[in-house]
């Protein structure tokens, strides 16, 4: 299965008639800057493309009133005066007579790529559409949205495919309150928004799109807002988001299907919620490049959240955890002092094209752009996604076709210096595994591939890793992350200097020996091991900013294929892709089948139903982090006042 890009020409038609500094932004450029893009990075090429058709009446009727739908029917026949004075009874509207095709066509695009992914015709897709729809509401155009898209596509996936839990989330700048009112009471679609909201400054301007609007009657806990109440969040702060509160709640969710609405005007080289057309481009190109399973590239600056991020985000967490075991499990601290308000009553200023502050946003946001698009040139994608390197070959094992089975070795010379410290390297079965982990490093390190599985004898895992270390860390690595899972104790002579960070699951009790040296038991409960990567591992990763990322399944290692298939593909973020999986080869053959899925772009397996942790993992993990997060920032849930990332 691949991945879809579902797009119509047609889409294109409808554009601005008149004069409306405010709308002109929301122009036919944004989709075709966009297929240009990429089909000039080879993109569209690897999807397979499907011709969007147009909603039916009874589609759109999933969603909108017929009243409502029959008022943009009528719009095809009005001239451009009627269209105007229309448009004006709408909040950021401007329709065209072209405009009920267009969006009857953006709506229909959802539901193809839903009933493609639904089918097992694909894994997953991109729909190109325009105009949006998060704003629309039922009777209500609203903020260049004509048809609420992915509400429509939502309640098809209901009624057509029978699902039972849907996951919408939307990272546009604003708000998408229409996705909201029409889900608030539904326990069936978990709607995630983060979002500019300034204490409500923000346009839409609308309380209920602070943290402690949370859904309504059944609905209660399934509408999740995390509302930004300072500019200028970076990397750090979407990762926090994601890992202290969208992940851990999806993962209690357990969705059938996920929806995203992907707004990129909070990307960067986009001033204040506006539609600069190569940030936009840029961003869907690597969109489309994540769903096809490429490695996204490391993120840049110091992995430290704002103060207000964390307010924001500790505030959700307050307001949410009555309905999630999820976030209770991590302890909830009260919400702190907030930053500052803005003045009573005074909304944020919008930055309209043109006028002097526009153009200063947009010079230094285009700068902050293509400052970026340097770096991801000097980062190129390696040719070999995925290599596997075998102590035998198993023609048995269904690797994914393009996964390349490496049966080359490091020179013998420099693979028996490596070994010779270890006894346990001795043996000529160990030393041939060697000599491929040596090899497959160097091809990660060197750019050729970007991560690989390899098989170690049992007798020599905690050697081979050693030599992995040492190597890696010789060979250019400048930080490396050990993740080593099982019966394996870091060597002794490693040194904290910095450059390596040694984390252990199976310890037998949770300690930080050091800030560079973690120990904690492996969870025997789903909620706990989701917690130990999402609290843990990751934030201790994303703080670190690995380089490589070596992962370790030693003797005894306990887990089940899902939860190493997980913890392998979400460690492919800090590294920009770069992990490199040493199995011992007395774990189940399917285990490297699950891993080169996953390292090649694949979802995880499930890992079925969410279990509450154990008051020991609760208060072990929490004590953990306690003594951690004075070195590593990302494990901050709440606001230190007026420490690190503040402003």
């Amino acid at each position: 299965m691949g991945t879809a890009l579902v797009y119509h020409e047609d889409m294109t038609a409808a554009r601005l008639l008149w004069d409306d500094p405010e709308c002109e932004i929301e122009c036919p450029e944004r989709l075709t800057t966009a297929l240009e893009c990429l089909q000039q990075r080879g993109l569209e090429q690897r999807c397979l493309r499907l011709a969007a058709r147009e909603a039916s009446e009874a589609e759109l009727g999933l969603v909108h009133s017929p009243e409502y739908v029959a008022l943009l029917q009528g719009t095809q026949a009005l001239g451009t005066g009627e269209l105007q004075a229309l448009s004006g009874q709408y909040d950021a509207v401007y329709f065209h007579p072209s405009t009920f095709h267009c969006a009857r066509l953006a709506a229909g695009a959802a539901l193809q790529l839903v009933d493609a992914v639904l089918a097992g015709a694909v894994r997953n897709g991109l729909a190109l559409v325009r105009p949006p729809g998060h704003h629309s509401q039922r009777a209500a155009a609203n903020g260049f949205c004509v048809f609420n898209n992915v509400a429509i596509a939502a309640k098809h996936a209901q009624r057509q495919h029978g699902l039972h839990r849907i996951l919408i989330v939307d990272w546009d700048v604003h708000h998408g309150q229409g996705i909201q009112y029409i889900f608030e009471d539904d326990p069936s679609v978990l709607y995630f928004s983060w979002h500019r909201y300034e204490h409500g400054r923000f346009w839409p301007y609308l309380r209920e799109s602070d943290a402690d609007a949370v859904g309504q009657g059944p609905g209660l806990g399934f509408t999740v807002n995390l509302p930004w109440n300072q500019v200028g969040m970076g990397n750090a702060d979407y990762v926090a988001a994601f890992l202290h509160v969208l992940l851990p709640v999806a993962f209690e969710f357990n969705p059938e299907l996920v929806l995203v609405s992907a707004g990129f005007d909070s990307a960067i080289g986009d001033p204040e919620g506006g539609y600069h057309l190569e940030s936009l481009s840029q961003s869907v190109c690597m969109m489309v490049q994540a769903l096809l399973g490429d490695p996204a590239p490391p993120l840049s600056g110091p992995m430290v959240p704002h103060a207000s991020a964390l307010e924001s985000i500790q505030s959700v967490r307050v307001a949410q955890a009555p309905h999630w075991m999820s976030l209770q499990q991590q302890g909830v601290a009260p919400v702190l002092r907030p930053s500052p308000r803005s003045p009573e009553g005074r909304p944020s200023p919008l930055l309209l094209p043109g006028g002097p502050e526009f153009k200063a946003a947009a010079t230094q946001d285009v700068a902050a752009l293509s400052s970026l698009l340097d770096q991801l040139r000097l980062n190129p994608t390696p040719p070999v996604r995925t290599a596997v390197a075998l102590t035998a070959p198993d023609a048995a094992l269904a690797l994914p076709s393009d996964v390349l089975c490496e049966e080359r070795s490091a020179p013998q010379e420099e693979t028996q210096a490596w070994a010779r410290p270890h006894e346990a390297l001795a043996q000529d079965r160990a030393l041939t595994a060697l000599g491929k982990v040596l090899y497959l490093l160097d091809r990660i390190l060197d750019g050729q591939v970007s991560s690989g599985i390899a098989v170690t004898p049992a007798s020599a895992a905690a050697a081979t890793l050693d030599v992995a270390i040492r190597c890696g860390l010789s060979h250019g690595a400048q930080r490396l992350l050990c993740l080593a899972v099982g019966q394996l104790d870091r060597p002794p002579d490693l040194t904290d200097d910095g450059r390596n960070l040694w984390l252990n699951i199976g310890g037998k009790e949770a300690a930080a020996l050091s800030m560079f040296h973690v120990s904690v038991p492996l969870p025997g409960t789903t909620g706990g091991f989701l917690s130990c990567v999402l609290a843990l591992v990751l934030p201790l990763a994303y703080s670190f900013q690995p380089d490589l990322v070596l992962v370790a399944l030693g003797p005894a290692h306990g887990l089940r294929d899902p939860q190493a298939a997980l913890l392998a593909a979400l460690l492919r973020g800090p590294a920009g892709g770069r992990v490199l999986v040493l199995v011992d080869e007395e774990s189940t053959p399917q285990l490297a089948v699950v891993l080169a899925r996953v390292l090649h772009g694949a979802a995880a397996p499930s890992l079925g139903p969410f279990s509450m942790a154990s008051p020991e993992e609760v208060q072990a993990l929490m004590q953990l982090r306690g003594q951690l997060e004075p070195r590593w920032k990302m494990l901050q849930v709440a606001s230190e006042a007026g420490g690190p990332g503040s402003g």
